[in-house]
């Protein structure tokens, strides 16, 4: 979480117990937070501290002793599992940009960042808090490759990744953007990736890529939007 205050995903049992008591209700008091911990008072107070310094927990204003959980508080809060008082893990949600010259090649990039090192796919990146698919993968698109283009939002594929062995690997939603018109001068390589212009045939013969680029074509050609799930395999040195 951003701030000055960063909060941590293995926080303690006794400030997990705090957030649930304050998630399930209006707010509580002193003592029935304490009593949540089940520490002394001491204790318990320390770690309510400890969450309102992280800006997660506040007083409730004109009240005598009653806390609250604050906006950021509530969404942190509200992604954990209440039973087991554990943080739930997220799948991450990208954008996954497809960029088009007027003679057919598209820009592709060749990894050079774990996991997945030295293998080939389109432009990615996470979308941030509040941006859109579309501000997200210009975003993106101007960091990673240092070029513009006219976008639009196609559709979105579910991607589970899992070894050779079965071990479950990365869970990501792919929102994948076509874009045309490409401006601006390419940004050849970065410490973590370098750009190439590929014709589709010519992606398709490298070994180590990413997804199917003829299925990514007919989505990318189509006027319909799509929703996909695939589950794909990968041999255990590759994340």
């Amino acid at each position: 979480m951003a701030g000055t205050n960063p909060y941590e995903a293995d926080a303690h049992v006794a400030q997990m117990h705090v957030l649930r008591t304050l998630l399930v209700g209006r707010g509580a008091t002193f003592s029935q937070l304490t009593k949540a911990t089940s520490l002394t008072s001491d204790h318990a107070n320390f770690h309510i501290k400890k969450l309102i310094a992280a800006g997660m927990v506040a007083h409730v204003p004109k009240s005598y002793g009653q806390y609250q959980l604050t906006r950021k508080g509530k969404e942190y809060a509200n992604r954990m599992d209440t039973e087991e008082l554990v943080m739930e893990k997220q799948p991450k949600i990208v954008v996954d940009i497809g960029i088009e010259r007027d003679d057919g090649m598209f820009l592709f990039q060749e990894r050079s960042k774990q996991p997945y090192y030295g293998y080939w796919g389109f432009p990615t990146g996470k979308i941030r808090w509040g941006e859109t698919m579309v501000q997200a993968a210009a975003r993106e698109l101007k960091e990673e490759t240092g070029l513009e283009a006219d976008l639009r939002v196609v559709g979105m594929h579910h991607k589970l990744d899992y070894d050779s062995e079965g071990a479950f690997l990365e869970d990501k939603y792919l929102v994948l953007v076509h874009g045309t018109n490409p401006r601006g001068e390419l940004v050849a390589q970065t410490e973590t990736h370098a750009n190439h212009w590929l014709t589709p045939e010519e992606y398709h013969g490298i070994e180590r890529r990413f997804g199917d680029i003829h299925e990514t074509l007919r989505y990318l050609r189509s006027d319909s939007p799509f929703v996909s799930e695939t589950s794909y395999t990968y041999d255990p040195t590759a994340y």
